[in-house]
């Protein structure tokens, strides 16, 4: 089973690399985009095939390891 897990830092913290892009982009023409943010996605294959026992697993990992619960928030998705 194919796991996609997007992380992104949560809402009211300073996210410095989304002010650069939206700099950038402002210094490239495009001064109307505002609120720009930078995550990551993270993709991979699990052998769960119980879609229950393998959203589970995955947030597991998410929570040990691929984000930083107390400043990033994740979204999981399988396909």
């Amino acid at each position: 089973m194919k796991a996609k897990v997007q992380v992104f830092l949560k809402p009211g913290v300073l996210d410095v690399q989304g002010k650069a892009v939206e700099a950038a982009l402002h210094g490239l023409g495009w001064a109307d985009v505002s609120g720009v943010r930078v995550g990551r996605t993270i993709e991979f294959d699990v052998s769960e095939t119980d879609p229950a026992k393998a959203e589970a697993e995955v947030k597991a990992m998410c929570d040990k390891l691929l984000a930083n619960t107390v400043i990033e928030s994740y979204a999981i998705n399988f396909g």
